[in-house]
């Protein structure tokens, strides 16, 4: 009786151990981080994702997310890469798959590898290594180098360091000047894309920080969104650094404090209508006030994680309740 008792309690201590380490799995996150993509537009949008050189693709290159909806996706420790959202996609009369705005030209849903066509508004990402030494930092932007075609955020949840929110809440396509403007208002074009000139590109002689400067369009651009890349060397002000965060990418941000209730519920996760809409995003806050409130999404991904948590924790007890009976 004692010999079986003893056995018990070693399966007992085996499994108290293998639940521990997934506690410490979930709330460390040696996996790298987290992306949740969140869409507040008013229409349909198609993120779209694109590794560096020398990263793995995500376990998509391009998805539907439908007004209201949100999906996260996984990403390594080291991972480099850029996100974008798509707009106003349909299937052609060759069923090819085709955008308006951001398309990558892939003729699928998936980008399989491919990168946004201008003008698109990017989120860039370098994963650090997660240690606590200098080189851990993730760094991050948005980018409005190669235009601008929808509003987006990026907002670090947990980490430590300065993990600021930053990105673009202006509608720039109701501002674009004509010269910059794609189609009937769909996307703002960069000074590059427009008239194609080293000085707007910062090419040839003009390739290097002393001697390509800001112009009158990137100007424009920066004024609108202050913390967002304008041009191709506006690092001091434009990218951001955070260590050991999950991040959440909005599309069209909403930041009106009228709608509190709204942001405090929770998103639905489930992919809905497919229409992509024409309405436009509009925002009531400033672009200071909606930087300086970076925390309204910030239980959204940990509230992933906790239903997952809870979840492991729920099998774990189920397995050591079924071992000790059996014992």
């Amino acid at each position: 009786m004692n010999s079986l008792s003893s056995f018990s309690s070693s399966w007992f201590l085996v499994i108290f151990i293998l639940v521990a380490s997934s506690l410490m799995l979930f709330s460390t996150g040696v996996s790298g981080a987290t992306f949740t993509f969140m869409n507040k537009c008013d229409y349909t949008s198609w993120p779209g994702i694109l590794a560096s050189s020398g990263s793995p693709p995500l376990e998509s290159t391009g998805f539907e997310l439908s007004r209201g909806t949100y999906r996260t996706l996984q990403a390594p420790t080291g991972w480099s890469g850029r996100f974008w959202g798509r707009t106003l996609c349909n299937l052609n009369g060759s069923d090819q798959w085709v955008c308006e705005t951001g398309d990558c030209g892939s003729g699928q849903l998936e980008c399989n590898g491919a990168g946004a066509a201008p003008p698109a508004t990017l989120a860039e990402f370098t994963l650090g290594s997660g240690a606590s030494t200098s080189g851990g930092d993730d760094f991050y932007d948005v980018s409005l180098v190669d235009g601008y075609n929808l509003p987006m955020v990026i907002e670090a949840s947990g980490g430590s360091g300065s993990c600021v929110a930053t990105g673009c809440v202006t509608d720039l396509n109701k501002q674009c000047p004509t010269e910059l403007r794609v189609g009937n208002g769909q996307a703002c074009k960069s000074a590059c894309k427009a008239f194609g000139t080293p000085e707007y590109c910062c090419s040839g002689e003009y390739g290097n920080p002393n001697t390509c400067r800001p112009s009158v369009y990137s100007e424009m651009f920066k004024s609108a969104c202050p913390r967002s890349y304008s041009y191709a060397y506006g690092d001091a002000t434009s990218t951001f650094t955070c260590m050991g965060a999950d991040y959440i990418i909005t599309f069209c941000p909403s930041y009106s404090k009228s709608q509190k209730s709204s942001r405090d519920s929770t998103p639905k996760t489930t992919e809905g209508e497919s229409g992509s809409g024409s309405s436009t995003p509009t925002s009531t806050q400033s672009e200071g006030e909606m930087l300086a409130d970076g925390s309204w999404l910030a239980g959204l991904a940990a509230g992933d994680s906790t239903r997952n948590l809870a979840s492991a924790i729920t099998v774990a007890a189920s397995t050591t309740i079924l071992i000790l009976t059996f014992f």
